[in-house]
Parts: structure tokens; sequence; C-alpha cells
């Protein structure tokens, strides 16, 4: 994932803030992803579960400061590694996502695939990687306008329901939003109303889709570079434990040259 700060020149430097923020979110894999700065208000790092590759896009787009790039593809990382030492498709790809994504759309987010120009006509998976990278950037995009458009105030209630109520679908609707009216002093009545306006089922539900994409859209860009004979980055299948790690990679970016990767 590459991640770039909007208007950084006119604005603070909310890289470190940004850092702290990702490595305290709680996240799906059983290691924390290593996200770091890679140039000027730029951050990058390598994720390999889906689902904490959409916790991270989201909580990215909340504030509304990130350019979000996620490049779909493989990377050869040595163990303990910075991002910055890393090599693979995922790499060029996020930096092309994370360029796309200041293309203008409301949520500036883009999902790329690391497949080569002319690669996605030459086989089946490819041009399947190509369209399943396409349908979970509709699906963020999506729920990113959702997170974009909470108000404070929504913000309060939901953050006090995953705090007390925990993350998922159906969770927080019952005993858990009683707490949340007790802990910030509002009717039960003002929680419910509030999560319906807030769209935060709507967001759990659709969460496992892009996750279920993302995943999908890795194992066919995969293939498809196991198919082209031009490309040899190792695949999920022939990696070497603890050193090759096929991954969506996140770009949080402040204009970092494409041959960095």
């Amino acid at each position: 994932m590459t991640i770039d700060q909007r208007g950084s020149t006119g604005d603070q430097d909310r890289v470190p803030a940004l850092l702290d923020q990702i490595a305290g979110l709680e996240l799906p894999e059983a290691e924390q992803p290593v996200f770091e700065r890679s140039v000027g208000d730029e951050v990058q790092g390598v994720v390999g579960d889906a689902s904490a590759v959409v916790e991270i896009a989201l909580h990215a787009l909340r504030g509304g400061h990130w350019y979000v790039g996620i490049g779909v593809g493989t990377v050869v990382l040595p163990p303990h590694a910075s991002p910055r030492e890393g090599t693979g498709t995922a790499f060029v790809a996020a930096r092309k996502a994370v360029e796309l994504a200041k293309g203008g759309s409301q949520v500036p987010l883009s999902v790329v695939p690391g497949i080569m120009a002319g690669e996605a006509a030459k086989g089946f998976a490819a041009g399947e990687g190509v369209q399943a990278c396409a349908n979970a950037e509709a699906v963020l995009r999506l729920l990113g306008r959702l997170v974009q458009d909470r108000t404070e105030a929504q913000w309060r209630v939901v953050d006090a329901l995953r705090r007390l109520g925990g993350r998922g679908q159906g969770q927080g609707r019952h005993g858990s939003q009683k707490h949340v009216a007790l802990e910030l002093g509002i009717s039960e009545q003002s929680v419910s109303r509030t999560v319906l306006r807030s769209g935060w089922q709507e967001e759990w539900a659709a969460r496992p889709a892009a996750s279920m994409l993302l995943g999908f859209a890795d194992s066919r860009v995969g293939q498809a570079e196991e198919d082209v004979p031009a490309q040899q980055p190792m695949t999920v299948q022939q990696q070497v434990p603890a050193q090759q790690k096929p991954a969506a990679r996140l770009d949080v970016e402040a204009d970092r040259i494409e041959g960095d990767t």
C-alpha cells in the first residue's frame, strides 16, 4: 500500500500520526504489518491479509487527508526488512494506484493489478485479476464514501460501538448500544438513529465483499504472473518461508518516483 498526504504543501506533516494510528489498529494478521515513511509525506507498507488492507484503507480515508493506492501482486522482501527494500509487481502497481487516486474521484482510492499493460490479454487469469481489482476498487470507494461522509457525532457513536461491542456485522445492535448510550450520556434512541444514519451496519456488511474481491484479485494476478514466462516473481505457491509474501500493498504517498520501488 502507498498512502500520500493530500495538500501537503499547505498542511502540517501528518505522517507520524498516521503511522501511530496504523500501528494501533486491531488487524486480523498474526504479525502487524510495518508501515514507514518512504519519502516526503508518503507512507508505504506491505500487507498480506485482504481484510487488513480494507481496515487500513478505510482508516486513511476517514480523515480526508490521504490518497490511498493499493497494488495487488507479488512482493519479495527479506525477513524484518524495510518495505523500501522490497521488490515485486505489487510495489509498481501501488505506485501507479496512488497516482490514479489523485485523479479527481470523490473517494481518493485506487486498486491496480501488478500486471503489465499487454499481459491482461494473454490469459484468462490475467483478465480475471484486472476485473477483480476494478470490482474491489468500486466496493472500497462505496465504503469510503460512507466513511468520509460521517459527522463527528456519528463517529463518536461508531467508535464507541467498536470499542464496547466489538467489530462485525450485527454487533453493537442490542446490549452494546445501551452501553454506548450510558458512556456518551445520550438516549438509546439517539444511538439507534445515529447508527442508522451513519451506514455502520451497511459498512460492516460490505467489508467482507471488499476483502473477498481483493483476495481473489491477488490469487488471479499471481496466477497470471506464473503464466507469463518473461516475469519470474515468486507467487504464494512458490514462496520461500519468511522471505516472500504475495500482498496487496497500500500507497499513502507524497510523490515518490517509480524507480524507488
